[in-house]
């Protein structure tokens, strides 16, 4: 079931990056643009920043995994819990996410982009162990295993302005709760 989800939120981003690849905007956002000495597409430029996030993230460095987020960036999680804004909020969701599952890793990684960059979606095989408190639970020391992705928005600088995860947070609560 994972995977059927997986596979319909992927095929969505690809249509929607079909759809628009002819608007105006969608061809300022694949203007080359200078990184370093080399030029490089706001796509790759873009594919290669939420790539870093992630790294920083299985790196356990929340400072790393948001230094290429606006200060007025969102994290809406999957949705089903309020989101966190800015900076401060959003390294302090994840450290206490780093705390509770200190094995926490993604693995198997795979980029999926619109033509232009504004959305790249990073899919990877979690990992964790509930070995620390988390939202007043207990830890149990239960694993997790899932896929996922990690829907990432950029503005024209290649900041990313929001993150979404797709996969719902309870598939990870069944894993640990489950007797």
């Amino acid at each position: 079931m994972k995977k059927v989800l997986l596979m319909i939120a992927s095929s969505a981003l690809i249509t929607a990056c079909n759809n628009s690849g002819t608007s105006s905007e969608s061809k300022k956002d694949s203007e080359m643009t200078t990184s370093g000495n080399s030029m490089e597409s706001a796509r790759e430029r873009n594919e290669k920043t939420a790539l870093a996030s992630i790294a920083a993230v299985n790196a356990h460095d929340a400072a790393r995994t948001y230094k290429d987020v606006t200060a007025d960036g969102v994290d809406n999680f999957d949705g089903t819990m309020k989101p966190a804004k800015g900076l401060d909020s959003m390294k302090a969701g994840l450290q206490g996410f780093l705390t509770a599952f200190p094995d926490l890793k993604g693995s198997n990684l795979m980029v999926l982009s619109d033509a232009g960059g504004k959305h790249v979606i990073v899919v990877a095989d979690w990992t964790g162990t509930f070995k620390g408190e988390l939202m007043g639970m207990k830890p149990n020391n239960k694993s997790f295993n899932y896929m996922d992705g990690d829907l990432f928005t950029f503005n024209d600088e290649g900041k990313i302005t929001e993150h979404r995860s797709i996969q719902n947070f309870s598939n990870i609560m069944t894993q640990l709760l489950a007797k």
